[in-house]
């Protein structure tokens, strides 16, 4: 039953019909596919991304219950205006899901440009405090939903592309907080983790650069499988309909996020000893113009 359908259970069912839902990074990737599942629903749904002409594309070709606003997740000022707004314009927000995220360059952190690390975090981490924090008054006030997306990469190994894995790590404690914190008013949220999805970013970081490749090359099957913007989207959307605490897709990486704690110790050390991986990261640190120490 996929895990108790994602620890889902004893949940209350969510109808998202009439309820006003924010979505950021709604522009394009897993975002739009989400705007489009929650607007059939019934949705009444706020697209909001840093590029506002692709946010109002979204909203055309939704034509009615649908607002776009072009706004920075990494901009606390621009988040908590967008909010506002949706309260003018609708009175109420009911559920909001910190969805915009970015990768960084391939790198070790020792070979890192500390701006990288920075934008990522800023996007990904500060990002996702700056959509929710603005929305708790109103999502407690409509005993509403809140998902923070968050990634199997955070409790996968972090080697070559750690600020992401960091910053996902730091999402679901977030939403681990949030679940508890909400619970009080009767309000829930819920932790999103993706695999690996078709989406312009996953190419951009897996597929259009060697490295890249070297590293999606070190999954092992069934954790190479990959799905669409669209399936994971959908399992968000199931999952707000849940109130889930947890969703995880594809389901081929559940067994590894069950059981992590004991996995990690074990790959962690197999990693550490692989020369394939002290290779790699040679090859990494070399493109950054960083020797490797003699040994």
């Amino acid at each position: 039953m996929g895990l108790l359908r994602n620890l889902g259970f004893g949940s209350t069912g969510y109808d998202v019909a009439g309820k006003v839902a924010l979505v950021t990074g709604a522009g394009q990737g897993i975002g739009l596919e989400l705007a489009r599942i929650l607007h059939a629903r019934g949705a009444i749904v706020v697209v909001v991304d840093i590029d506002a002409d692709a946010a109002l594309r979204v909203v055309r070709e939704l034509r009615t219950r649908a607002l776009s606003i072009g706004a920075d997740v990494a901009d606390r000022a621009q988040m908590a205006a967008a909010v506002e707004q949706v309260i003018e314009q609708y009175g109420r927000l009911d559920v909001v899901v910190a969805n915009a995220g970015v990768t960084p360059v391939p790198s070790t952190v020792r070979a890192m440009d500390p701006t990288d690390f920075d934008r990522v975090m800023s996007i990904n981490l500060t990002g996702a405090f700056n959509t929710v924090h603005p929305a708790l008054d109103h999502i407690v006030r409509s005993r509403g939903h809140v998902v923070v997306v968050s990634s199997c990469a955070a409790f996968a190994p972090g080697m070559g592309g750690s600020p992401y894995m960091i910053s996902k790590a730091a999402v679901e404690q977030m939403g681990r907080a949030l679940r508890v914190e909400l619970s009080a008013s009767g309000a829930s949220a819920g932790v999103a983790y993706f695999g690996i999805v078709e989406t312009a970013m996953t190419h951009d970081m897996l597929d259009a650069d060697d490295l890249g490749r070297r590293i999606d090359g070190l999954l092992p099957w069934p954790l190479n499988i990959r799905i669409t913007a669209a399936q994971a989207a959908r399992t968000v959307a199931d999952g707000i309909a849940r109130r889930a605490a947890r969703t995880v897709a594809p389901a081929s990486w559940e067994p590894y996020a069950l059981f992590r704690g004991a996995i990690n110790v074990v790959l962690d050390a197999k990693l550490a000893a692989d020369s394939t991986v002290h290779q790699l990261i040679h090859e990494i640190e070399q493109r950054r113009r960083i020797q490797p120490a003699s040994e």
